[in-house]
């Protein structure tokens, strides 16, 4: 897997960049991605300086226009056509129903419906016969065990930890259903948990706890690159061994009624 060219979505900041940093080290190609163009810049200089390796790539791109994430895949597809990598790490807690400038529930729209885009966009890159790429999404335990597509983006009514449970429960249906999409092809397609971590999302939302980033990172770390996985695709993994998501997450007509529904919501920036 060496030198192989990955791309970390959120990698300025937290286990994003920790991952960034233990992958340049081992002389990975990789591309880093941020919402600033400053944090993106320092990232860049600080893995070069502390890695030596100089194949640092950065794109700007804020989640929350999908005409960014879509200008992000094209920049991708166009300069970086070996990209074998995608790590879909990006994501938020919101503490209230705010939306995108796209008209999208903030929590649904950052950590589901723009790498959902992303990786749609960037499929067709990937989907190279004969060489080892792969999609990871990073999840959470707390993922949630039941689905209302009447009240994905909190149209009913919304509870902050209820939407981030239900954008990573999404992210499994979606890993899943790539997985059956590209079951004969060479994309392995996997998500996780990567561990209670110190972040700045969960200082935020519970306060200073959690393991430190190294740990998070060695998780994304496996999914990303481990041998043991090339031949195997659509799993969930927790501390590095596969785990059971919850049950409603194997249905094959929710994943694809959530496939069918997510195609319409990005439509416009498919084509």
């Amino acid at each position: 897997m060496a030198e192989k060219k990955i791309l970390i979505t959120g990698s300025t900041d937290g286990i994003g960049r920790q991952t960034a940093h233990n992958l340049a080290s081992k002389e990975y190609q990789v591309i880093v991605h941020g919402r600033r163009k400053d944090s993106v810049e320092g990232t860049i200089n600080n893995l070069k300086e502390k890695t030596g390796n100089q194949n640092i790539f950065g794109y700007v791109a804020d989640f929350e226009s999908l005409q960014e994430v879509k200008e992000l895949a094209e920049k991708i597809s166009e300069e970086h056509p070996d990209l074998d990598i995608l790590l879909n790490n990006a994501g938020i807690m919101q503490n209230r129903k705010e939306f995108t400038e796209d008209g999208f529930e903030k929590t649904f729209g950052v950590n589901y419906l723009a790498p959902f885009l992303l990786t749609r966009l960037l499929v067709p890159v990937l989907s190279r016969p004969g060489v080892d790429t792969r999609i990871i999404n990073v999840s959470s335990m707390i993922h949630a065990s039941s689905i209302d597509f009447e009240n994905l983006q909190g149209e009913k009514s919304f509870d902050s930890s209820e939407a981030y449970g239900l954008s990573k429960l999404c992210n499994i249906l979606f890993t899943y259903k790539l997985a059956r999409e590209y079951s004969k092809e060479d994309l392995v397609t996997h998500c996780l948990h990567p561990g209670v971590i110190n972040t700045k999302l969960l200082r935020k939302n519970f306060g200073n706890i959690g393991n430190p980033v190294e740990e998070g990172a060695s998780n994304l770390e496996h999914a990303a690159t481990s041998e043991k996985l090339m031949n195997i695709t659509g799993k969930y993994f927790r501390d590095q061994r596969e785990q059971s998501s919850a049950s409603i997450s194997y249905d094959h007509e929710i994943q694809d009624k959530l496939w069918k529904i997510s195609n319409k919501m990005v439509q416009p920036f498919l084509k």
